[in-house]
């Protein structure tokens, strides 16, 4: 049983993770690299992410650089900034690119919030299925003659704590985010 809930807590954990890394790819009037992080380049056939090609810098507030290792991929690399779905149009200078995130009207910052919003309950009801998930198993085993049935009532405790300290974490982490953009 107990193998179940430190699973269900790994599991969890990585959901959280996940929408952790879903915030931070979400452009908010500031400039952060890791906007880049799903633009590929095409270098010599291969599908790059940009930061294995250049070093990726926040030079101001509102203003990342890209300078890359190798100038002959410089045109490739505002290529596929331009095709990519970050929304911001690239200027180079022949040596590096500048990307300068233009600042967030108040329609838009409402708009990224319902996003994190959205983004955060469908990081709980994932949670609460892998909660619903790991309650069937120790159901099963119950069946099966493998727990007792305190057994399962202390596992079905267990995993409702669990999830109530991954909901709360995720409550936490998106009234942050939230906070933050409504404050630049």
């Amino acid at each position: 049983m107990q193998t179940w809930v430190i699973n269900s807590e790994e599991s969890m954990g990585i959901r959280v993770d996940h929408m952790c890394t879903e915030f931070s790819e979400i452009r908010a009037g500031r400039a952060n690299p890791a906007v880049l992080d799903k633009v590929k380049v095409d270098y010599y056939g291969a599908p790059t992410p940009v930061n294995q090609l250049a070093a990726v810098s926040v030079t101001e507030a509102r203003t990342l650089t890209i300078q890359p290792w190798d100038i002959s991929v410089l045109k490739q690399i505002e290529k596929a900034i331009q095709t990519s779905d970050i929304g911001i149009n690239p200027q180079n200078d022949g040596k590096l690119i500048r990307l300068t995130f233009p600042p967030l009207t108040e329609d838009r910052r409402k708009e990224i919030v319902k996003d994190v919003q959205k983004i955060a309950e469908e990081t709980k009801v994932q949670v609460r299925n892998v909660r619903r998930e790991t309650i069937d198993k120790l159901k099963v085993m119950k069946k099966n003659g493998e727990l007792t049935e305190d057994d399962l009532k202390q596992g079905e405790k267990k995993t409702q704590d669990l999830t109530d300290k991954f909901v709360k974490k995720i409550d936490t982490i998106s009234a942050d985010k939230q906070k933050e953009i409504l404050e630049m």
